[in-house]
C-alpha cells in the first residue's frame, strides 16, 4: 500500500506519480473503515483529502504553518504527518484528537474547533514572520460555510494591510457548514461556480500567457487591474474588492490542478484566496447523500451508512418536539439556529413553519441581536445553540438582550460533558457567565418531561431566560415528581438526615445515584431539584441551613463562579455554620473522550461523589 510509506511529515513528496494517484483512495478507505470504529467527522474529511494532498505536496513541515479553520476536516493532515497509526484510538480519551493540536504535533499550528478563526491567526503568523526576517509559508484553509462568521471578514480586512509579503488563503467551498449554507455569500460563491463565460477567457489568456517570455509578470499586472475585465463579468467580486488578489474557481478533487495554482499563488504578494469547489462525503455514496449526518458520527455499518447503535430519545428530540407543538400553539413563537437546524433540534420546526425560522449562518453574534430585535418587534424568538458556541456571543447577551430587558429564550443544548469533540466543544462556562448578567434567568431540567415543561414556562415568561440540558439520552426517571415550574423556586425531591444533594439539571439523576450508595453506608441524604441556577431559591436555602450539616452542591459547569459557588456565598452570608461540598469541574479544559470516562476522572461520578461525601462527614466528625 501507498499509505505505508507515509511515516513522518514530507512523506509524500517521495511518492511516484502513480502512487498519487493511488494514495487519494486508499486514505478515503482508511478513514471510513476507521471512523466506522471510532465514530468522528467524516464528510467534511473526505471531501479535502485531494486539497490536503496538494498543500502537503507545496508546504515544508513544520517550517510553513498550516491552519485549518474549525479543525474538523484535518484528518488527512494528520495521516500525512505520520499519525496514521493513532487513528485506532481517535477521540478516545489518552488518544489522538479530532481536531489539530499544537502539543499533539509540531505541523499543528493552531489549536481550533470552532469556525471563523484562521484568517486572524495566520494573519498574525504572517505579521510574526515578517517582523522577525522569516521566510515560511503560511496557509490558511477555511470553508464556505466559515464565511457566515463576521470575525473573518475582520480579518480578510485587515488582510489587505498585507503588501509585501503572500498570504495564502484557500476557499474550500462544499456549500456546506454542517446545514447547508444560506445567505448573501453563500449566493454570491455560487455566482463565482457558475461564471463559465468569465472562466473560460480567463483559462484561455493564462494558458497562453504562462508561454510568453516575461509571462508571470505580465499576468500578474492583468490581475492587478481589478476593476477591468472580471469586475465587468463576475459580480460582487468581493475579495478583490477587499485588496485581496482571486483565483479559481479550482477543482478541489484534482491534486495537479490545485497544486499548480497553489504554486503560482504562493509567489505573489499580498495576500491571495484561491477557491477550490470540493465535495462534502466525497466518494462515500452514504456521506454524499447525507453529509449533514456524516459531518460528526457515531460508529456505523460500512455497507449501508447506518449507525451501529440505537439510541432512545435525548434532550434534543425532546426540544424537537416541543418546539414543534409551541410553534403550533403560538404564532409568536420564532426560531433561530447558527448554521445547525439538525443538530439542534430545529428541523421539524423549520420544516413546518418556515416563515418563522431563521437560519443566520455561523454567527452566533448576529443570532443574538438578531432575536433581541425580533423580541422589540414583537416575537417569541427561541435560539437554540451549543453551550459551547454560545460563548461567542457573550457581549450581545450583555448588552443587547439582558441590558434591555428582552423576552428571548436561549435553548442551550450539549450543556456540560459532550465527550469526544473534547476541550473546545466541552459546555461547561454557560451557568457562570450567564449567571454573571443582570436580568438573565438560568434553568436546568432534571428529566425530559421538566424540559418540556421549562419551555412552556419560558416562552410565557417576560425576559431573558436559558435553558440549558445535556447532550445524550433524556433522562426519564423521576416522572412523578413533576410540579409546577415557578420562577425561582426548587423542588425538594426527598428530606433526608444530616446531609442534602443539592443538585441542577443533569445532576439530579446522579444526586440519585449518589443518595443510594450513601444509604449503604448508613447515611440518609436528601435530594433537591435546584431546577434555578439564577435566581436561587433563597427562601428554601435558607431552610436548609438549620438542618442539614452537609450541604453537597451538584453540577455539570465549571466550579468558578458556578452554581455551587453562589450557594457557598449565599450560605456563608447568612451565618450557616455547617460545610459546603462543591461538585463541580475543576478549573481546568476538559479533554476529549467518553463522558462516562471523563466524569470519573474528574471525581463526579457517583463512586467518587459518595466518597468524597463520607470523607467531608468524617472530617468534620474529627
Amino acid at each position: 500500500m501507498v499509505l505505508e510509506k507515509i511515516k513522518q511529515p514530507n512523506d509524500i513528496k517521495n511518492l511516484t506519480e502513480e502512487e498519487l494517484k493511488l494514495l487519494p483512495d486508499e486514505i478515503r478507505n482508511f478513514l471510513i473503515e476507521n471512523l466506522s470504529k471510532t465514530g468522528g467527522h467524516l464528510a467534511s474529511n473526505l471531501g479535502v483529502i485531494e486539497l490536503t494532498m496538494a498543500l502537503h505536496l507545496l508546504l515544508d513541515f513544520p517550517k510553513d504553518k498550516l491552519i485549518w479553520d474549525v479543525g474538523h476536516q484535518a484528518y488527512t493532515h494528520k495521516i500525512l504527518t505520520g499519525r496514521a497509526d493513532e487513528f485506532e484510538h481517535l477521540r478516545q480519551y489518552g488518544g489522538m484528537s479530532g481536531f489539530p493540536k499544537r502539543q499533539e504535533s509540531d505541523c499543528d499550528s493552531f489549536d481550533t474547533g470552532h469556525s471563523s478563526t484562521s484568517l486572524s491567526a495566520a494573519l498574525g503568523y504572517c505579521m510574526a514572520r515578517d517582523l522577525q526576517g522569516e521566510d515560511y509559508k503560511v496557509v490558511a484553509v477555511i470553508g464556505d460555510g466559515a464565511l457566515t462568521g463576521g470575525l473573518a471578514y475582520e480579518a480578510l480586512n485587515n488582510a489587505s494591510q498585507l503588501k509585501k509579503s503572500n498570504f495564502l488563503i484557500v476557499l474550500n467551498d462544499n456549500e456546506m457548514s454542517i446545514s447547508k449554507n444560506v445567505g448573501g455569500m453563500s449566493t454570491n460563491l455560487e455566482r463565482l461556480r457558475t461564471s463559465s463565460k468569465y472562466l473560460g477567457l480567463k483559462n484561455n489568456v493564462l494558458s497562453s500567457l504562462e508561454s510568453w517570455p516575461h509571462g508571470e509578470r505580465i499576468i500578474r499586472k492583468i490581475r492587478s487591474a481589478k476593476n477591468g475585465i472580471k469586475s465587468l463579468m463576475v459580480p460582487n467580486m468581493v475579495f478583490e474588492d477587499l485588496g485581496i488578489m482571486y483565483l479559481g474557481p479550482v477543482d478541489g478533487h484534482n491534486v495537479k490542478a490545485m497544486l499548480d495554482t497553489f504554486k503560482m499563488a504562493s509567489n505573489i504578494e499580498g495576500p491571495v484566496l484561491v477557491h477550490v469547489i470540493t465535495k462534502k462525503g466525497n466518494g462515500y455514496e452514504p456521506a454524499e447523500r447525507h453529509p449533514s449526518r456524516f459531518h460528526g458520527t457515531d460508529i456505523f455499518e460500512i455497507e449501508t451508512g447506518l449507525p451501529q447503535r440505537s439510541s432512545n430519545p435525548g434532550y434534543t428530540d425532546v426540544f424537537s418536539t416541543v418546539m414543534r407543538k409551541m410553534g403550533d400553539r403560538n404564532p409568536e413563537v420564532v426560531a433561530i439556529t447558527a448554521a445547525m437546524a439538525d443538530g439542534a433540534g430545529l428541523k421539524r420546526f423549520r420544516n413546518m413553519f418556515p416563515d418563522r425560522f431563521f437560519d443566520v449562518g455561523i454567527a452566533e453574534e448576529h443570532a443574538v441581536t438578531f432575536a433581541a430585535g425580533l423580541a422589540l418587534g414583537g416575537r417569541v424568538p427561541v435560539f437554540a445553540v451549543y453551550s459551547s458556541f454560545l460563548q461567542r456571543a457573550y457581549d450581545q447577551i450583555l448588552e443587547d438582550v439582558c441590558l434591555q430587558n428582552l423576552h428571548v429564550i436561549f435553548a442551550i443544548d450539549r450543556a456540560g460533558l459532550v465527550g469526544a469533540d473534547g476541550s473546545t466543544h466541552q459546555g461547561i462556562f454557560d451557568v457562570s457567565f450567564l449567571s454573571s448578567m443582570p436580568n438573565m434567568t438560568v434553568m436546568a431540567p432534571k428529566n425530559k418531561w421538566e424540559l418540556s415543561d421549562m419551555m412552556k414556562f419560558a416562552v410565557a415568561y417576560d425576559g431573558p431566560i436559558a435553558i440549558r440540558y445535556p447532550r445524550g439520552e433524556a433522562y426519564c426517571g423521576l416522572k412523578e415528581h413533576r410540579a409546577e415550574i415557578v420562577l425561582g423556586k426548587a423542588e425538594q425531591i426527598k428530606a433526608g438526615k444530616k446531609v442534602m444533594l443539592l443538585a441542577l439539571g443533569s445532576m439530579v439523576k446522579r444526586a440519585e445515584e449518589v443518595e443510594a450508595l450513601l444509604l449503604d453506608h448508613g447515611i440518609d441524604a436528601g435530594i433537591c431539584n435546584a431546577r434555578f441556577a439564577k435566581p436561587l431559591d433563597e427562601q428554601y436555602i435558607r431552610g436548609l441551613a438549620n438542618d442539614y450539616d452537609l450541604i453537597v452542591t451538584m453540577e455539570e459547569n465549571v466550579l468558578t463562579g458556578g452554581f455551587g459557588q453562589q450557594v457557598q456565598t449565599f450560605l456563608v452570608d447568612n451565618g450557616y455554620k455547617g460545610q459546603v461540598l462543591k461538585i463541580a469541574v475543576p478549573d481546568e479544559f476538559v479533554q476529549h473522550g467518553s463522558v462516562t470516562l471523563l466524569f470519573k476522572e474528574l471525581k463526579m461520578d457517583a463512586q467518587s461523589i459518595a466518597e468524597r461525601v463520607l470523607d467531608a462527614l468524617e472530617n468534620r466528625a474529627n
